[in-house]
């Protein structure tokens, strides 16, 4: 399989060259357009548990679609997000990768799709009690809305709500208010996620909710 990314960063397509046999699994509506002989199946997303878990407490979709090129020459498939922003790819080799909901888009053959339970703060923060966990040996893509930035952290570091896309399983995180009560809300910052620990983090330019906060006061 080969792919390449285009239109970054504003408008991130992926563009999936499928060669005899290949296969790759996208979340519920990625699909942009594809050749018509890519059989595509439909699966609950990790198994009807972990599918639930999602869909119910972790804000994902139910269900993911696989494409699979069954004929004897390469077929291309299309796969974006429904936001506007940049899209990444990251190899995993035999570890694993957190999303915040609606980050992730796709993944090759070889990953495990679960869930990782993200306390009740997290649920309280509208984030979902449960994070998409990915695991094992090929190719991950997700999106972001804006540009995305990724950045090593050791020891403590804190992200406003709503930018967090990614971050390794064995950084722990916490959200809560960036000051005070009054602090927080006189701010504009309101709730942060404060993480600690090693490994790699993921961050998107803008915040959905950011976006939907300043519409807000334009209309009402």
């Amino acid at each position: 399989m080969k792919h390449e990314i285009r239109y970054k960063p504003s408008f991130a397509a992926i563009f999936v060259t499928l060669n005899p046999g290949d296969s790759i699994t996208a979340e519920a509506g990625a699909m942009t357009s594809m050749d018509a002989r890519i059989t595509m199946k439909t699966q609950f997303s990790g198994g009807l548990f972990s599918g639930f878990l999602k869909a119910i407490f972790g804000g994902e979709s139910w269900f993911v679609n696989t494409f699979t090129n069954e004929t004897q020459q390469p077929l291309q498939l299309v796969l974006t997000q429904s936001t506007i922003g940049d899209i990444a790819c990251i190899d995993l080799r035999g570890n694993g990768i957190c999303f915040e909901p609606g980050a992730y888009i796709a993944h090759t053959p070889g990953i495990d799709m679960g869930v990782k339970w993200a306390g009740f703060s997290s649920f309280f923060a509208g984030e979902g009690l449960f994070k998409l966990k990915l695991t094992g040996t090929g190719q991950v893509f997700f999106g972001a809305y804006g540009g995305i930035t990724e950045k090593r952290i050791s020891g403590e570091f804190v992200v406003d709500s709503g930018h967090l896309v990614a971050y390794d399983p064995q950084i722990q995180m916490k959200v809560g208010l960036a000051g005070g009560l009054i602090g927080s809300v006189t701010s504009g910052e309101g709730l942060i996620n404060r993480l600690s620990g090693q490994g790699v983090i993921y961050l998107q330019s803008r915040s959905v909710d950011g976006l939907v906060r300043f519409l807000s006061s334009k209309v009402f």
